[in-house]
């Protein structure tokens, strides 16, 4: 079942008094390389630096009084760690953080700024999984999953929600997708506010999972995730796929040059601070922009979390 245009409403109303209405940015230049007029949604400049920020709010809130009091519990090594270390504090709820061992420190001591209380754990998505049962059953803490959850699709939702009051008359958005969540939210958005409006998925090559699972019609899987877009190394669930599958009618797969090339080019034109992650929609509207002549293009830039010592575009001597 499709959540309704109110369910998207509502959760605009909630997220609201604790979420940045981020700016829409556009650039001559970059309208002019792709031969498209471009909208890019700045979630970069999001509280905690990412969309992921809408969907802990919104997910915390729906939360009865008695689940608010024994937390809530997640496993992350990046910016939903964050988000929910942030959402929990500011409404006034425990977060417990399940993060592998190997995440980088800077990562670990963001959450901890912002209250989050981490146990380490094997990098492995088993041991990941095990050690959040472990807290809940200790705690009575309630998990909450990065992105095949409804009430953070529905708060990743609105994002695309409030793009499309500014600009009605996109006719495609574009948005990168990884688990999955923030692309069925997108797509959720366009649907329901939007007349024409068609959503296209970035998915790098080399963890194309999605890409292969829109075309099986069941969630594949990847062997390997050798991408430096490391928010989309997560695959797809059961609650995002459905509506994935419904209203997400393309994805374009991009290879690891061109993610960089488009970051870079993000960089130098728009003067903005962006991850990987956010480059890949940029990337797969500029592989394929002979298709997209002339249309309005709306862009989820869906985070600026980046290690500034390592950057991808900066030659090492």
């Amino acid at each position: 079942m499709i959540p309704t245009q109110q369910d998207i409403l509502a959760a605009s109303d909630r997220v609201r008094p604790y979420v940045h209405r981020t700016p829409v940015l556009t650039s001559t230049l970059l309208n002019e390389l792709s031969g498209s007029q471009l909208y890019f949604k700045c979630e970069n400049f999001q509280k905690m630096g990412a969309f992921k920020m809408r969907g802990a709010v919104n997910a915390i809130q729906q939360l009865s009084e008695v689940q608010k009091q024994a937390g809530v519990v997640t496993h992350s090594s990046g910016n939903f760690a964050q988000a929910v270390s942030l959402a929990a504090r500011i409404l006034g709820v425990k977060a417990y953080i399940v993060m592998p061992n190997n995440a980088p420190s800077v990562k670990k001591a963001a959450v901890k700024d912002y209250g989050g209380i981490i146990t380490e754990c094997a990098p492995t998505l088993e041991a990941r999984e095990a050690t959040s049962q472990q807290i809940v059953q200790e705690t009575g803490a309630t998990f909450l999953h990065p992105s095949n959850d409804l009430n953070v699709i529905l708060g990743n939702a609105t994002a695309t929600a409030e793009l499309l009051k500014d600009y009605s008359d996109l006719d495609y958005v574009f948005a990168p997708i990884g688990g999955g969540g923030l692309i069925a939210g997108t797509a959720l958005s366009a649907h329901h506010f939007a007349e024409r409006c068609q959503v296209i998925g970035g998915e790098p090559l080399e963890a194309d999972d999605a890409f292969r699972s829109l075309q099986s019609g069941i969630i594949e899987t990847n062997n390997t995730t050798a991408t430096i877009a490391d928010g989309l190394r997560t695959q797809l669930g059961d609650i995002n796929f459905p509506i994935i599958k419904a209203l997400v009618p393309e994805i374009i797969r991009v290879e690891e040059d061109e993610i960089v090339e488009a970051m870079r080019l993000i960089w130098e034109r728009l003067k903005i601070v962006i991850e990987p992650s956010s480059a890949v929609p940029v990337a797969a509207l500029l592989r394929e922009k002979h298709r997209f002549q002339n249309k309005k293009i709306g862009i989820i830039v869906s985070g600026g979390n980046i290690d500034v010592e390592n950057l991808p575009f900066v030659k090492t001597k």
